[in-house]
């Protein structure tokens, strides 16, 4: 099986919206190096997931279509790994593709995992000894005091009282999500690189007055409590790794309909 996932920046939707920068970034045409590697080892199985706006870019329409050429079976759809038993929401776009015959996609689950039940009891480990959740946070007293006011369990800043409002958001009302608290018995929202900062989207603790912390992002992207991130170009760079992950799980699943697959053949 060959698994690749070019990157997805220049696909992001704040991309898209930048007539300016519109599918001009370089590393677009990295599906191109995909399909060169199907060429050269022409592996039984392919999968490849990225963000949905792939499935417009007609480079992307051309690498289908060249695959079918080469005698792949190849199906692709948006799927969101909240239905696969990922606690959190994130639609990718998965493709694959079989020299062997017609490869599906995983079943979903019959119920969503809860923000709730990843990280409300964290093992006594990680909450004592787990650098990745016990590191400090630096943040102003009026920023503070911002966080404090925010309803717990799901609340948003839309809530504030007008003096605590900072003043960057009473400029537009774009960006709802910033300085919102996740919900308990929910999924979570996106796990992205700015996982740990609550400006950059939905990433308050349920009830507690901080962000979530770097263990408890890579939890709801499905990494095991004991896994290790490294720290050496800090806690931001180690953010940046937990959000552009592929949840292990949903990558999991999909690798065992492949195994499945290929060993029934």
């Amino acid at each position: 099986m060959l698994a690749g996932c070019p990157p997805c920046q220049g696909f992001s939707r704040m991309r898209l919206n930048n007539k300016k920068r519109r599918m001009s970034d370089p590393r677009n045409r990295l599906i191109d190096e995909v399909l060169r590697l199907v060429r050269d080892v022409f592996p039984k199985a392919i999968m490849l997931e990225n963000v949905p706006n792939l499935a417009r870019y007609s480079r992307f329409l051309k690498f289908k279509s060249e695959l079918r050429k080469l005698g792949y079976k190849v199906t692709d759809e948006v799927l969101d790994v909240a239905d696969f038993g990922v606690p959190q929401r994130r639609r990718r776009l998965v493709l694959l593709a079989s020299r062997e015959g017609a490869l599906n996609h995983p079943q979903p689950v019959s119920q969503r995992t809860t923000v709730r039940s990843v990280i409300e009891e964290l093992p006594v480990h990680v909450l004592e000894k787990d650098v990745l959740h016990n590191l400090p946070e630096k943040r102003s007293e009026r920023v503070q005091q911002l966080i404090r006011a925010i309803p717990k369990d799901g609340g948003s800043r839309s809530s504030l009282s007008p003096e605590l409002a900072l003043k960057c958001h009473t400029k537009h009302d774009g960006y709802y999500d910033v300085y919102g608290r996740m919900s308990w018995d929910d999924v979570s929202p996106t796990i992205t690189g700015g996982c740990i900062n609550p400006s950059k989207g939905r990433f308050l603790h349920p009830t507690e007055d901080r962000a979530i912390s770097l263990r408890e992002a890579a939890m709801l992207q499905s990494f095991p409590p004991e896994y290790t991130f490294s720290l050496r170009r800090g806690k931001y760079a180690a953010a940046e790794m937990i959000g552009n992950a592929l949840p292990p799980l949903f990558s999991r699943l999909q690798a065992e309909v492949i195994r499945d697959h290929l060993t029934q053949k």
